[in-house]
């Protein structure tokens, strides 16, 4: 299938196979003057990969970053850290670019999809899964099933209030899991780029996604939280050290003492596979292997 990941700072497309192998793949910075400009890029990509592809694939997955709303074959997408975009038809205009179904859903919640399908969270029914990026996303895993929530939004993480005096959110609240330890909050914060953040700053930052996760595994008595994402990755043992700590302070429940935060198994695969992964849960793949 034809897989795409529409993030804060890239776009990304690619064939993944049904088995979740990434059989090719073109990326590029998100940008553009205008929502036009910025699909136009998008739909270059598309192009791309699609004249190279050995079969014709049968659908359309997409992760974009939310809030979204609409049911997922006619969704619009207002990403908070892709302001070209607001009520966006994403699922139509890549139907109507390719001339193939088209589904989408939230970037965290695909890679829910993805960590459980082939990644870290394999054979697990109950889990979180987040992105610590250039925006901060989740899905959950619940008795085997993603939840959606009433429009298809549920998961975001990222606004768990961990400082209620914090910095202001782009969603327009204050202190945000979002605001704090985004990409670009980081940057604001240092001066500098997220990735040259110094170590203090790192193991704050897990401390803060270390909250959220408390409050999500206590809330939904889940065992696991898999974390994937620029920031998170790129801050390795600081970022996860100080994660499981804040974790471990927050679980004083029997049902969720040992719960754990791991980095995400798929690495910078795990776009890409997720956008796949929606396709294979939304999507009426029949079966079929998709190329």
């Amino acid at each position: 299938m034809l897989a795409v990941d529409v993030g804060g700072t890239k776009l990304a497309v690619g064939l993944v196979d049904g088995h979740g192998a990434i059989l090719a793949e073109e990326r590029a910075a998100t940008t553009g003057r205008d929502a036009e400009e910025l699909f136009g890029r998008l739909a270059d990509l598309v192009g791309v990969v699609l004249d190279d592809a050995p079969v014709r694939p049968v659908g359309v997955g997409v992760g974009c970053g939310g809030p979204m709303s609409g049911p997922p074959d006619d969704r619009l997408v207002s990403p908070l850290n892709i302001v070209q975009w607001r009520d966006f038809p994403l699922a139509g205009r890549l139907a109507e670019a390719t001339g193939l179904p088209a589904v989408v859903d939230n970037d965290a919640k695909a890679l829910a999809l993805g960590e459980g399908w082939c990644g870290t969270a394999a054979g697990c029914r109950d889990f979180l899964a987040m992105v610590v990026s250039t925006g901060v996303g989740g899905g959950v895993v619940l008795d085997g099933r993603l939840l959606d929530g009433a429009s298809g939004n549920a998961g975001h993480v990222g606004h768990v209030m961990v400082e209620p005096d914090g910095p202001p959110c782009a969603c327009g609240a204050r202190g945000c899991l979002e605001a704090v330890a985004s990409g670009p909050a980081i940057a604001r914060r240092t001066g500098r780029p997220s990735a040259e953040a110094p170590v203090a700053v790192r193991r704050e930052v897990g401390d803060r996604v270390g909250r959220a996760v408390g409050a999500v595994v206590n809330l939904l008595d889940l065992g696991l939280a898999v974390v994937a994402g620029s920031v998170a990755l790129g801050f390795g043992d600081d970022f996860f050290d100080a994660a499981q700590a804040a974790l471990d302070r927050a679980c004083g429940l029997s049902f969720t003492r040992g719960a754990r935060i791991v980095p995400a198994g798929l690495g910078p695969d795990g776009p890409l596979v997720g956008a796949a992964a929606v396709w294979h849960h939304l999507g009426n793949a029949g079966g079929e292997d998709g190329g």
